[in-house]
């Protein structure tokens, strides 16, 4: 029979053998202005803790215009390691970096990973849908989700959540990736529900360096969302495709 210590030992190694640190470069040949951003990831967590392609999009986004994010205060919702935050963090953004308050070894990571970056970054737990007395202190400029429509079932929390977040700071914006599925007619409907619009819509690939594309595959869009201040008979057809 194994004895319990021992099986702990062996799941701390295959923990440590399955934690990697990547490194992710942003540079602008113009200026010659650069940095990188140091991110840990585990192969064993099932989502969390991997940099998936949206986020490396939406990191070069918010990178690419960094003078719009100076300053502003940032909300990065789903942030798992928590890249297009940190970025906005980097170049001058008040940035508070969200994932679900049950996921709690993902917050012990983002904080990981804000304290190797030397980056000063709030980090809270936010459960889609659910509102407590730390969501009502966020007053965000921009609302970064990357990949956050993976799950058909969450989008009307995702959506309830977006809105409120949007509606606590007048004039703030959306802005997400995310793979061009089956569930983006949904996304429509609940834009709509939501009183929501689509003021940019571009695809992920358009801007992005070649030595970063080259690296990435999938159908993937950003889409800018604000509030819609447009009676039903005047919205336009603005719509995620």
């Amino acid at each position: 029979m194994r004895e319990v210590g021992s099986e702990k030992d062996e799941d701390e190694m295959t923990d440590k053998h399955m934690t990697t640190v990547s490194q992710h470069y942003f540079v602008d040949e113009s200026d010659k202005s650069s940095f990188s951003i140091a991110i840990i990831e585990n192969m064993k967590e099932e989502y969390g803790l991997f940099v998936w392609p949206c986020s490396v999009i939406l990191a070069e986004y918010v990178w690419q215009q960094r003078y719009r994010f100076s300053g502003a205060n940032v909300v990065e919702l789903g942030a798992g390691t928590s890249l297009p935050g940190l970025v906005a963090a980097k170049v001058g953004s008040n940035v508070t970096l969200t994932d679900d308050s049950n996921r709690i070894e993902v917050l012990k990571n983002m904080r990981r990973v804000c304290e190797m970056n030397k980056l000063n970054c709030r980090v809270m737990g936010l459960t889609w849908g659910f509102w407590d007395a730390s969501i009502f202190d966020l007053n965000p400029n921009i609302i970064l989700g990357a990949d956050v429509f993976y799950d058909a079932s969450a989008f009307d929390d995702l959506f309830a959540t977006i809105t409120y977040l949007l509606q606590s700071s007048p004039g703030s914006v959306f802005i997400t990736t995310y793979h061009n599925r089956s569930g983006h007619h949904l996304i429509e409907f609940l834009m709509v529900k939501w009183g929501l619009k689509c003021v940019k819509l571009v695809d992920g690939f358009s801007f992005l360096p070649h030595y970063k594309a080259r690296e990435l595959n999938g159908n993937i869009q950003l889409a800018e969302i604000v509030l819609n201040h447009e009676s039903p008979e005047e919205t336009s057809t603005s719509t995620v495709r």
